[in-house]
This record gives structure tokens, sequence and C-alpha cells, in this order.
């Protein structure tokens, strides 16, 4: 199917999944693996779900405009949900399914939801531990039926059972469903998404079907995708990627979504589907390639030897490789033998044999990441986006991928770069208005439409690509006046193995200083290979070893940037390894894994005070969030490490 459909006669996304019923019926729509099986639905089994879900849903009495809360991991009967809920008028709102109950408050009770469809018994006891601060909620509706029996159902039903009522009495609610259906317009709501809160409480985006539904048909053309495609559906529901390639582009293109069996599992989903269309952020990239090293460690010697070889020569010549360009025919003969013995088997363990369009964006990833994963023919790119723009502000064209920029402006969005250095945009998937928050709307969105990213980036001469320096919040000054980027060093400091996360303070000091969180998979995999017996986190983070190889990777990383001439003053003086991972029930970082830099200067004040009185040692004692969500407190003395300072800075200060 060609993706040239006129956007006025698809509107929105229930036009388009009626389409793709009527053309590519008995196509595979969705997939979903249960019990370690994969059951399959065409588009028009999936269209005939989604009509008894909505008529199930009008038979509960959903009115035009009520908001409809989904909580859950991906599974198709909540993206059938979302469907079902924009066919019958009312605005469907994903939540993060891994938020405590009290997130979840906040957002029910602003979004005013009078209907949760929750995916299991967790969910459902998060909304009813809830619900009586949150009294809009009239119906709760569960997917899963397990643990449910003894649930209170006067105001509960199974979603199955809703379909079924829907079923029964479609001669009463035919008439009206079509009428709604058929009232949807390009302006109408087609979901609301609430941001990811980093300076905040978290804001209510609303997504019209022109924002979602030109987005996708531009973004989808962009990259060719087409109904031959699939793609693994694994991301949080709520994240407005997740929406435009799971449902946007989705029902644009008519290609397949496929729904791992959980998170535990996804690694081995990913095999089984090998998509050709992959989207993750960088730390999902970044502990894939732990795993591999981690792997390649306990590899025999031979073993290890190829690796080493072929991955240099992949490093060399297989982007090249990848973009077109010129190669001579021995180096491509080696790269074809790398292929066989190295890279093929590579690709097929990690899931992305298949893969002709891989994006990753969210936050800056490593350039040595980056590259590695092109070296092994992996067409991987980078796009930037947010959610006020519907995702799509840049993405990088075949051919023109590089590791230190976010690319050309995305089809039929427009750039600017403000004289403060903010990255402005407009398009036609800039977002309508923030719910109920016509001062942040109007501070945001200016009224000829340019949208604030509060990003600070510029155009490189030559190239036209963006490149991100920082947030713009968070770049600043040195005391000596040299410029500040705290995640430019950040990201040069996960790309190792051993480091989950990193925060980099220096704004206005002399000097910068590191919070650093070890990744426990990889250095817990060095401690068993080396005989080190420990008992938690807090142990292994304190461990001599460990802080010692932290220091290597941090002066590492001071070298690198030594040699970048505006920012040779990021350079990291002191460091130390936190007792604790920063963990989003703590509040340190969002939902989307974005560090909340504020609350964590507050909340570890002893500790940033320490690495600039010149401390050696400090003791703290930290709050912490337990998975049943019960509070405690845990006290550890930390060690804080002096690192060493390249010359580069002092060289140009002379010149």
């Amino acid at each position: 199917m060609e993706n040239a459909a006129a956007p006025g006669a698809m509107q929105s996304i229930p036009a388009l999944l009626a389409r793709n019923a009527r053309e590519l019926g008995a196509q595979t729509a969705y997939r979903e693996k249960e019990f370690g099986i994969w059951q399959s639905w065409s588009w028009a089994e999936a269209a005939e779900e989604i009509r008894a879900m909505a008529l199930g849903f009008l038979a509960l009495g959903m009115e035009e405009g009520d908001h409809v809360a989904i909580i859950g991991r991906n599974r198709p009967a909540l993206y059938w949900s979302i469907v079902a809920a924009q066919s019958v008028g009312a605005v469907p709102v994903p939540l993060y399914q891994d938020a405590g109950a009290e997130e979840m408050a906040y957002v029910l009770e602003h979004c005013g939801a009078r209907f949760v469809v929750a995916g299991d018994q967790e969910q459902v006891d998060k909304v009813i531990e809830v619900q009586a601060q949150v009294p809009c909620i009239e119906q709760i509706l569960y997917l899963d039926r397990r643990g449910m029996r003894k649930y209170d159902h006067s105001r509960m039903n199974a979603l199955a059972d809703v379909q079924a009522e829907g079923r029964a009495g479609h001669y009463r609610f035919d008439a009206e469903l079509d009428r709604r259906t058929a009232a949807l317009s390009y302006d109408s709501t087609c979901v609301m998404l609430y941001t990811s809160g980093t300076t905040g409480r978290p804001k209510g985006v609303v997504l019209s079907n022109r924002n979602i539904i030109e987005t996708a048909r531009n973004s989808s053309a962009f990259d060719s995708l087409s109904a031959r495609d699939e793609v693994l559906a694994y991301l949080p529901m709520a994240w407005v990627g997740d929406f435009i390639f799971s449902v946007g582009q989705a029902y644009w293109t008519g290609f397949c979504v496929n729904c791992p069996e959980s998170p535990e599992t996804m690694m081995t989903d990913l095999r089984e589907i090998g998509p050709t269309y992959y989207f993750a952020p960088p730390r999902i990239f970044e502990t894939q390639l732990t795993s591999v090293m981690i792997r390649m460690e306990d590899a025999g010697r031979l073993k290890k030897w190829l690796f080493v070889h072929f991955m240099a020569h992949a490093r060399r010549v297989g982007p090249q490789i990848l973009d077109g360009k010129p190669v001579a025919v021995l180096d491509r003969l080696k790269y074809r033998l790398g292929d066989l013995l190295v890279y093929g088997p590579l690709k097929n363990t990690l899931g992305f044999s298949r893969v002709r369009v891989g994006y990753t964006a969210g936050e800056a990833i490593g350039p040595e990441i980056f590259d590695f994963y092109r070296s092994l023919g992996i067409n991987l790119k980078q796009l930037y986006g947010q959610t006020e723009a519907s995702v799509f502000i840049t993405q990088q064209p075949d051919g023109e991928v590089r590791s230190d920029t976010v690319g050309v402006p995305s089809p039929g969005v427009e750039v600017r770069i403000a004289e403060t250095g903010e990255v402005f945009y407009r398009s036609a998937g800039t977002f309508v208005e923030y719910y109920k928050n016509p001062e942040s709307t109007a501070s945001t969105k200016d009224p000829e439409g340019w949208v604030a990213t509060g990003d600070a980036g510029f155009f490189e001469e030559g190239s036209g690509h963006l490149r991100i320096i920082d947030r713009a919040k968070d770049v600043g000054r040195m005391a000596n006046g040299s410029l500040f980027a705290p995640k430019y060093v950040e990201n040069k400091l996960k790309f190792f193995p051993n480091v989950l996360e990193a925060v980099v303070f220096g704004n206005g000091r002399e000097m910068c200083c590191a919070f650093i969180n070890i990744d426990l998979a990889a250095v817990g995999n060095w401690a068993e290979r080396n005989n080190i017996a420990y008992a938690s986190y807090q142990e292994l983070a304190g461990h001599p070893q460990v802080l010692a190889t932290v220091q290597q990777h941090v002066e590492e990383v001071n070298r690198s940037v030594a040699e970048d001439p505006m920012l040779a003053g990021c350079q990291i003086h002191r460091f130390l390894v936190l007792h604790k991972e920063l963990d989003a029930d703590d509040g340190e970082l969002t939902r989307t894994r974005k560090v909340r830099r504020r609350i964590i200067e507050e909340k570890y004040a002893d500790l940033i005070a320490a690495l600039y009185d010149g401390s050696k040692r400090v003791s703290t004692r930290t709050e912490v969030t337990y998975e049943d969500g019960r509070k405690g407190h845990i006290t550890a003395t930390l060690e804080l490490r002096d690192a060493a300072i390249m010359p580069g800075l002092q060289r140009r200060e002379a010149a």
C-alpha cells in the first residue's frame, strides 16, 4: 500500500483503522506473546475488537470529551482501548505503568478521568488506593482477570465483558457510534500525554489528529516506511514516541505492532520478531552493548580475538559501507568475512538482523556507542524531538548520519535558533495546548506557533545539521567564564559499561565535580570473574578496585574533554560513586530516565558540599523508596577522589 492517501480523507485514527480494515484486512496488524506463544490479529480482526470495545464504552455511558486513563504494559487490547475511546469521541490519556499511586493520582485528578482501563491487578490496586482522593473515577476496566474475582465489581468490569456487552447491544449503539466517529475532525483531540516533569509537575500535552497524522505521514515518507515493516512495542505507552510509532505511524502505513510478553522476555522476543523498524533510547543501546562486552570477557581466547580483530576493522570501514561510500575491495571482502563470523551472529543475538531503520533519541548517545552499532551495518540514526512536537523536530537522512548531530529539520518542520542559542520550531505536529494551563502554553508557544524547546544548539555551516549542546537551563559558565555543559561530559562517562549514570556539577564554580552510579550488571560480572564477594550495590560501589576503575574512566573522559576548545573547562576535578542507584521512585529521575538535577542538588547537598570543600570522606543518610512503596533510610560513608586534569585548557588560555 502506498503512503500517499489524501490526508483530507483520513482525519482521525479510527478513519485510518477503517481504511486498513478495508484495504489490508487480512494482513497482520498486531502480535502479542502470551504464555510463550505468539498470537496474531489482522487489521479486520483488530477493527472488530475495537468496535466491540467502543460499543461497550457507549453502554457504560462514556461521553464525548471524557478522559480515559490507560495504564499497563504494551498489549494489543490496551492499544485498542485507545482507538475505541477515540471512536466514541473521548480522549485517551496513557499513564506510566511503573508510576506510584500518588503520581497516578495527580494525573487522574488533573485530567478528570471518568474511566480507567488497567492492564492487571497491580494497576487496579493503585487506582483503588487513590480513588477516595480522585472522586471523578466512575469505572475501572481491567484486561487481566487474574486475582480480580473477589473485588467489588459495582464500579468495575473486565474489558472482555465490556466488549461482550458491546457486541450483544450493538443494535442500540451502532448509529450513535457511527455518528461520533464520523464527527471526528483533524482538529479533534487525538491523545493527551503528560510530560516527564523534569522541572515540576507533569503537564498534559493536548495533541490533535492533525498533529499525529501529519507527523506520521511526513516521518513515514522520510524513511519509506510501509505496511511491510514490523515494530516492537515495548516502551511506555505514556511516552509520545511509543504513541507515534505504535499508533500514528502504524495506522498510517499499516505495519504490524508486536507486543512482547514482559519486560523480562523483551530481548528474547526482540530476537524472535526481528523488527525492521526499531527505536530505543540510549540507555537500551548502552545496556545491550554492556551485555555484549560482558559476554566477550567470558568468551574463549579464539572467540575474543576474532571479536577484537574484526570489530576494529568494522569501526574503520563499516559506517562508510553502510552509507554507500567508496571502500577498497579488500576491505569490503574482509568486512564480508567479519559479517559471516562476527557481525551477523552478533546482530542476530541482539535481534537486529532485519533492522532497516533504527532510531535513538531522548538523551544524547555516546559517540562510541553510536559508532559501534553502525559499524555492524545497523542503520542507526538520531532524531531530536519532544512531546510537544508529536516527536519529530529533526532527523538524520540516510547517508548523512553522524554521532555529533541530530540531523536536519524533519519534513514539514521549521527550526530556528534564537539569539540566546535556544532552539525553536513550528510544524503541523505542534501541540494544541497544555491542558488547564494557559500560562505555560503561552510561555512555550508564541502566537505565530513557534515553540521554545528549552535546549541550546546551533546549525553547522555547510551541512545544515543541528547540534544540541545541552538543556538551555543547564548550560552555564564556570567561575572563570568558560562554558559549562554537563550533559556533554555525562554522556562521555556513560559510554563505559561500568557507568550507568552520571551527574556533573560546576555552574558558577571554580571546578566541575561528579556523582557516578556504577552499572551493577557490568561491575557485578567483573567482581564474580575476579572472585570478589559483595553483599549489596552499596558494598560493591565502595570497593577500592571499583573506585580505581571509575577514576581511570573519569581521567580518560578528561583527556577527551580537554581536546574540545569550547568545553575544556568541564573536566572533572573530583568525584564520588553514589551509595545507591538514582531512582524514579525516589524522585531523582523522571519515568523516562532523565535526571532531575534540582532534586538531586537538594537531596544530596551534603555530598556536593563535601566534593567542593576538599573532604576525603563523608558520611550520609538517604531516604529510599522500597518496591512496595514503603520509605526507609540507608547510611553510608563515601570516599571522595581527585581526578587528574589534562593541560588542554591551559594551553588554549596561554594561546
